[in-house]
Parts: structure tokens; sequence; C-alpha cells
């Protein structure tokens, strides 16, 4: 495959993960794992039922090769998963005419879930998998059951599906409940958040004070302003935009950053220490004596050729990024980090 030919299967903002790499996101384990596994399917449908994981794999199966795009800005090509179509499940239960929607359940320590249209789902067709690439999906991976959905952001596809329930109204999973990722979920048109949790008046008001601290803040633009010394420990700032913003000696001590903006910010001396900043934008900031001990940096950016115009980071040997965070980075991430910090 030609590098023309996988950039057009790449969606905007995404990276493509090193070969033989699938990096983790989420809890790394379900909620127990002694009770021997089932999938129950419920809910608006003629027959509940309940299928052993033997039952299940015993069914006839369907494989299919795909492309994965976390919410998190990593893409894997060609990802062949197999097990049962959600269609070829549902002819044995049926289904009835109330039924609108689809949600998927995890025996999950935080009750994980995601829902889909109904019609959607069975369009895009959506796979109870066990097997990925000839092998049980690993746990850590979602096993011994996952659903997954083609086209769509990868947190559409639930680790350690136990549940489907049909509905005739739609329920919010949890990565939309509670983090506000976008209902649909298209990668294409880069439908990774909802609306802000706040309004720009409370926006601009909590600006003024610099302090974030403890504060639910998603996709607040910030940029291009004078955040010297923000106090953003504990915050949540997913999607948040602090692109070209003034943040030297900022505290984000264990904030929430997904996906932050931070391309040509000052970040001199700030502290990131436990922050998650998966997915974040780091291009052509100023990192020097920035602390990112404990950081989780999957999928993040410091260094992008958008539009042909190279722009990196900046680094000095203040700056404190060890080799446990940089690790996952991907390939010309890691490349141009190594590179920059000598």
């Amino acid at each position: 495959m030609t590098k023309d030919s996988r950039e057009n299967r790449i969606p905007p903002g995404q990276q493509l993960v090193a070969p033989g790499k699938w990096p983790v996101i989420g809890e790394r384990l379900p909620a127990e794992t002694n009770t021997p596994w089932s999938l129950k399917i419920i809910g608006e449908v003629d027959k509940s039922i309940t299928l052993s994981l033997e039952e299940l794999r015993s069914l006839p199966q369907t494989k299919r090769t795909m492309d994965i795009h976390c919410v998190t800005r990593w893409s894997m090509l060609d990802t062949t998963f197999s097990g049962v179509l959600l269609k070829d499940l549902l002819s044995e239960t049926g289904v009835k005419p109330s039924a609108r929607f689809v949600s998927f359940l995890a025996r999950s320590k935080r009750k994980h879930a995601a829902s889909l249209a109904l019609e959607t789902a069975i369009n895009l067709k959506t796979l109870i998998a066990t097997e990925v690439n000839g092998e049980p999906i690993g746990i850590t991976h979602g096993g011994p059951i996952r659903n997954i959905v083609e086209s769509r952001y990868f947190y559409k596809s639930v680790k350690w599906l136990e549940k489907i329930e049909l509905l005739n109204e739609d329920r919010l999973g949890f990565w939309e409940a509670e983090s506000g990722y976008h209902n649909q979920a298209d990668p294409w048109a880069e439908q990774r958040y909802m609306a802000p949790t706040i309004d720009r008046r409370t926006a601009l008001k909590l600006i003024e004070t610099k302090d974030f601290s403890d504060q639910d803040l998603r996709s607040i633009d910030a940029s291009q302003r004078n955040l010297a010394g923000l106090n953003a420990n504990g915050a949540s700032l997913r999607d948040a935009n602090f692109s070209g913003t003034t943040l030297a000696g900022a505290d984000f001590t264990n904030a929430n950053l997904s996906n932050a903006h931070f391309h040509n910010a000052n970040l001199c001396n700030a502290v990131f220490v436990d922050a998650d900043l998966e997915g974040a934008d780091f291009s052509g900031a100023d990192l020097r004596g920035a602390n990112f001990t404990g950081t989780s940096l999957i999928g993040a950016s410091f260094f992008s050729d958008k539009l042909g115009v190279a722009v990196g980071a900046i680094f000095d040997k203040t700056t404190q990024l060890p080799p446990a965070a940089i690790e996952p980075l991907f390939p010309e991430q890691l490349h141009y980090v190594n590179k920059a910090m000598g």
C-alpha cells in the first residue's frame, strides 16, 4: 500500500500507530473476571436470550477487515475482527417495531456503555467480535467479547461486552454522558465532542480569575490570552483551546487535557504531572522547563507539517519529559522529540 493510499484512509487530525502496536485506552480490566462470560440480549426484542461465550462462538462467524480510529487521534489500519454480526444475532431474538436504538453495555467498573441508532448499527455491519487478527481478543483490549463499529470513533466499540439492549429512546453512553463525547462519533466529520459545558460569559469570568482548579470546562476557548500562572489542578479540560496563550508556570497537575490545543502556546515551566494529555497538540509550543512526569501522551503531537509548513515544539535540557512518557508517541512524533531534546 502506498503512502498516498494510506493517507486517504486517515480521517482529519489522526495519526497512524506504529506497526504491531495497539494503544490501550481507558480501563485496563473489567469489573471482575471470575464469573463465566455470557452475552444477554434484552429490551425491545420478541425473545430475550443469554448466550455463553462458547454458544456465541458456535454461531456462524463473519470476518471483517477494517480501520480503527480512536478519538485520542490514533488510527490503526487493516485490522481483522471475527465474530457474529449484530444483524444475525437479532434474527435469533426478533425485533419489536418499537426498537429504534441499541445500547452496548460492558462489565466495567465505570459501567461503560455506548448507543447507536439501530438502523445505523445494522447498516455499519456492527460485529460482536471475539477474535482479532486470528487470535482471541486480549482482555486489555476488551476481550473476550467486544462490539466493533466501523466508521465511528472507537468509543462506540465497547470493551468487555456483556449485554445488548434494544431501546425505544436513546440513552447516552458513558463517554457521551460523562465526558461530552459526540453521540454520532463520525471521525471524518471530526465529531469528537458535543457543545462546551459553559457559556462564553461564564468562561470569560473564569479566565479573569486564572483559576480553573477542579472545574469541568470542556471545549473552553482560552486562546490568545495571558494566563501565566494559571491554576488548573484537577480540571477537566478536554478539547480546550489554549492556542497562542501564555501559560508560563501554569499548573495542570492531574488535569484531563485530552485533545487540548496548545499550538504556539508559551508553556515555559508549566506543570503537567500525572495529567491526561492523550491527543493533545503541542506543535510550536515553548516547553522549556515544562514537567511531563507521569503523563499519558498517546496520540499527542509535538510536531506538525500541515499545509507543508513544519512547526515543532521547543525543548531544552530543563524540559522534564521522561522516556516512559514519550514511549507511546507515534513514530514521527517520537523521532522529532528525541531529536529536539538532543
